[in-house]
C-alpha cells in the first residue's frame, strides 16, 4: 500500500526503517568491488528478496538499492550514462516488494555521497553535483519512489546539493550524516549543525539525523546532539562494531543489541529508527518487537548509552577519549 512519509508518521508514534542493503548482499554472493547498483540489473530477484524480508520483519521503510547510482561513483564502473536508467529499475523494484503487502510501506530513494571533494580541495562544482544528483533523483521518482533519502553524508555542500536535487525534482526528503570522525563528518560537520545549514532552502526535510558511523552507542552520542532542531529526528545506526574475520566484514551487534539500541534512539528523541551496516532482518525483526511494546523512558546521557550499548569508539564531544564500558543492567 503505497504511502507518503509525511502521513505515516501522523500515524504512527515510531516509524521503523530497514536495515542495511551491501552488506546483506555479501553474504548472499556480491564480490568485493562490484557495485550493488549493478544487481538491480543483473541479480533483481536478491534485490526484491531482501526488501521482502526487511518487510516481512515489520519495517515501514525501505531503501533503494542506489546508493552509490550517481554518475561519479559509476564512472568507476563505466556506468555513468546510467545513472537515471537504475535509479529508475532500484525504485521499480522496491515499489513492487512495498506494494505486495496491504499495509503502507514507504519506498525511499536512497542517494549516497559522490565521493568527490568540493572546490578547491577537489573538482566537484555546485552545478556538477546538483546535476548529477537531479538525475539520480529523478530516476528513483519516476520508478515510484516516494521520499529521497539523502544519507551518509559528510559536506554541508553536499547535503544541500541532494536536497536542492530533491525539491527540483518535487519529492520530499530526508538527510542524514555520518559523524564518524571524533564526533563529527569527515569534513567537520557537528551534529547540531546540521539543521541550521537547510535553514536557507525552499522545502524543508521531512526529517533529519545521524547515520552509519562507527557503532550504535556513537550514533546515539550523535543523536543527542541534534536535540532542538526544528525537524524529524531518524536515527539510523551500524550494527555495533565491525572487525575483519580474514577477508569478511563482521559487526558485532546482536538482535538483542539492536532492540536495546532502537529504545534508546527512542528516549533520546528519533521517531524514525533503523539500522545501518550489518543490520540484517533479523535485527529489523527484534527491533519491531522491541518497538511495539515500549512506553518509552527518560532521556538518556552518555553514561547511560554506554552502560546499556556498550563502549564508544570515538571520544565524546568534551572528553578526552572513549568512556570505559559498564556492564548492562539489561
Amino acid at each position: 500500500m503505497r504511502t507518503a512519509l509525511d502521513a505515516l508518521l501522523a500515524n504512527r508514534r515510531i516509524v521503523l526503517t530497514d536495515g542495511a542493503t551491501g552488506t546483506n548482499y555479501f553474504a548472499s554472493g556480491l564480490a568485493s568491488g562490484e557495485p550493488p547498483e549493478f544487481w538491480n540489473i543483473e541479480q533483481p530477484e536478491e534485490v526484491l528478496g531482501l526488501h521482502r524480508q526487511f518487510i516481512a520483519a515489520g519495517a515501514d521503510i525501505i531503501l533503494t538499492n542506489t546508493f552509490g547510482c550517481n554518475r561519479q561513483r559509476l564512472k568507476l564502473h563505466k556506468a555513468e550514462e546510467r545513472s537515471y536508467e537504475i535509479a529508475r529499475l532500484a525504485a521499480t523494484l522496491a515499489r513492487q516488494a512495498a506494494d505486495e503487502v496491504a499495509r503502507p510501506v514507504v519506498v525511499a530513494g536512497s542517494v549516497g555521497p559522490t565521493g568527490e571533494l568540493f572546490v578547491p580541495m577537489g573538482e566537484l562544482t555546485h552545478e556538477l553535483a546538483l546535476t548529477s544528483f537531479t538525475e539520480q533523483v529523478r530516476g528513483l521518482s519516476d520508478g515510484g519512489a516516494d521520499v529521497a533519502w539523502i544519507e551518509t553524508m559528510s559536506s554541508a555542500e553536499e547535503v544541500n546539493a541532494a536536497a536542492e536535487a530533491a525539491i527540483k525534482v518535487g519529492l520530499p526528503y530526508v538527510v542524514t550524516c555520518s559523524f564518524d570522525t571524533a564526533g563529527r563528518t569527515m569534513m567537520g560537520m557537528l551534529p547540531g549543525a546540521l539543521a541550521g545549514h537547510l535553514t536557507g532552502l525552499p522545502v524543508a526535510p521531512v526529517a533529519i539525523g545521524p547515520n552509519c558511523g562507527v557503532g550504535a552507542a556513537d550514533v546515539l552520542v550523535s543523536l543527542l546532539a541534534m536535540q532542538g532542531a526544528p525537524h524529524t529526528l531518524v536515527c539510523k545506526g551500524n550494527c555495533g562494531i565491525p572487525r575483519f574475520e580474514g577477508t569478511a566484514c563482521v559487526y558485532s551487534g546482536t538482535p538483542e543489541l539492536m532492540a536495546r539500541y532502537a529504545t534508546l534512539a527512542v528516549d533520546a528523541g528519533a521517531r524514525i529508527v533503523g539500522g545501518c551496516c550489518g543490520t540484517t532482518p533479523a535485527h529489523i525483526a527484534a527491533m519491531r518487537a522491541a518497538l511495539d511494546q515500549y512506553t518509552g523512558g527518560e532521556r538518556p546521557d552518555i553514561d547511560r548509552i554506554v552502560q546499556v550499548i556498550g563502549p564508544l569508539t570515538n571520544p565524546a564531544p568534551g572528553t578526552a577519549g572513549p568512556r570505559p564500558a559498564r556492564r548492562s543492567r539489561r
